[in-house]
């Protein structure tokens, strides 16, 4: 085959000029765009440095007019045209700054989300969290509603928050995070409460709330209203007093376990006719050693602590909290949000009563040997499924209270101390066989425990016993 060209015949020369002639017209539309592109980001930047330097800075004049100052309020679920895109900040650059959730979610999704509205009731280390992560995700229109201010303790979990914050409305500190984080994103920030008498007021045009409270009497209200109101709330239980997060979860608010907060939350909407349909991020954890964060001694003679609040049932003396976690429970709960507002809902989270069928068998073994003691038949424990499982893996980690402390082949629960009623306190954990031999030997046959088991026994059932104390305090 000949592949020789003639360079000097006019066809060839033709061809050649016509494709130097594309290549150098590829070449200019290319940097064309790119001029273009480095023109808009330096627009940008300037814009944004406007807008740091002071109140009202960023404003830019229209139509030649300098001293055009008009500020639009932002009205969320309203059919205003505040959502435009600023001419400086074109679809082009939204869709480049939002690129990986383009990429995740699709067109269809992020259309969805970009015309999303929530409302984050609570704006401290978890609601703060929340509202950045929806804010940089794409969220259209952002509610902020809390009425407090920053503190300097604040700064160890807030995600906008800084020192020159303290002292200012939470707010308005993440009101101005959000906007230098996204030029589209519609920020009202309310510094309020959340009353149920005037609830409707702050809850208007909302996709999904996000309930973010720390009183509980305000908690239960709100999510009651959103309940009987058909409006979509997600609530967050309680981070304070945590460190595991290995322990955080998604749940229906009927599937939560161990956390005081949930327990309480979920037995005052049983009560209120809401048992379900609620989802929630919580923690399995069981704190340990937990205390109250000090008061001074004056606060004390001032009288009852409290009523030393800036509204009634809301706390003066707040747990320990570990910075990461409210952030953790934060993020949670965005990208639950994130995924409902796309159409890509999480499907069946993973819950820690996936376990259930493991403590319902531990309930069925634990009530024979109860009859057995009694010598009558028992229509239930006064522990149910959830406090078995809790003596299992966290009061006596998954294994036997007997040495070396195996991991249990066939784990089995039994009454210690015949004399005391079966509780938390008063409940071991043993491989079935030795579950069997306690119940014959130290609750039929009245031997001593230390004599049946020896003292390592009674020490490790001791410091357990204690762990169970604490819990009851803590969680009951």
């Amino acid at each position: 085959m000949n592949l020789n060209v003639d360079l000097h015949s006019h066809r060839t020369q033709l061809i050649a000029t016509a494709l130097a002639a594309s290549a150098v017209t590829a070449g200019l539309f290319s940097a064309y765009q790119q001029h273009v592109k480095r023109q808009k980001r330096r627009t940008l930047d300037q814009d944004i440095l406007r807008s740091l330097s002071g109140p009202g800075a960023g404003k830019r004049p229209r139509n030649g007019d300098d001293d055009d100052d008009e500020v639009h309020e932002v009205k969320l679920g309203a059919g205003n045209d505040s959502g435009r895109i600023p001419i400086e900040y074109d679809e082009e650059l939204v869709r480049e700054q939002l690129a990986r959730n383009y990429t995740f979610f699709g067109e269809e999704g992020m259309a969805k989300i970009r015309k999303g509205t929530v409302v984050v009731i609570g704006c401290g280390g978890v609601g703060s969290w929340a509202a950045v992560m929806l804010a940089r995700s794409g969220v259209a229109k952002i509610r902020l509603v809390d009425f407090d201010q920053v503190t300097l303790s604040s700064l160890n979990r807030h995600a906008t928050a800084t020192l020159q914050d303290v002292g200012t409305p939470k707010v308005k500190c993440i009101e101005r995070v959000l906007k230098q984080i996204s030029r589209v994103v519609e920020v009202d920030a309310r510094i309020d409460i959340w009353r149920k008498e005037s609830g409707g007021d702050l809850l208007e045009g909302a996709d999904w709330v996000i309930d973010a409270i720390d009183n509980i009497t305000t908690k239960v209200d709100l999510l009651k209203y959103c309940h009987e109101h058909n409006i979509k709330v997600f609530s967050s239980m309680g981070a304070g007093a945590k460190c595991d997060p290995t322990r955080i979860q998604i749940s229906d608010i009927s599937f939560t376990m161990y956390d005081p907060l949930a327990r309480s939350v979920r037995r005052r909407l049983r009560l209120a006719g809401v048992s379900s349909g609620i989802p929630v991020v919580y923690s399995t954890e069981v704190p340990g050693e937990v205390k109250l964060l000090p008061l001074p001694e004056e606060e004390f003679q001032k009288g009852n602590v409290k009523e030393l609040g800036v509204f009634d049932d809301f706390r003066v003396r707040i747990l320990p909290v570990l910075g990461p976690l409210p952030a953790i429970f934060g993020l949670n709960i965005a990208t639950f949000i994130l995924c409902e507002l796309a159409g890509k809902p999480i499907q069946n989270p993973l819950p820690v009563k996936g376990r259930k069928k493991f403590n319902e068998r531990l309930s069925r073994d634990l009530q024979k040997r109860e009859e057995k003691f009694l010598g009558h038949q028992i229509n239930k424990l006064p522990l149910d499924d959830d406090d078995l499982g809790l003596i299992f893996d966290d009061l006596y980690r998954g294994r036997s209270a007997r040495p070396p402390h195996p991991v249990p082949e066939r784990p089995a629960l039994v009454r210690w101390d015949p004399s005391e009623p079966l509780s938390l306190m008063n409940c071991v954990a043993f491989e079935f066989a030795d579950a069997e031999k306690h119940l014959k030997e130290c609750l039929l046959e009245k031997k001593r425990p230390e004599d049946v088991w020896g003292g390592e026994v009674v020490e490790v059932v001791r410091r357990r016993r204690e762990e169970a104390r604490r819990v009851i305090e803590w969680v009951m």
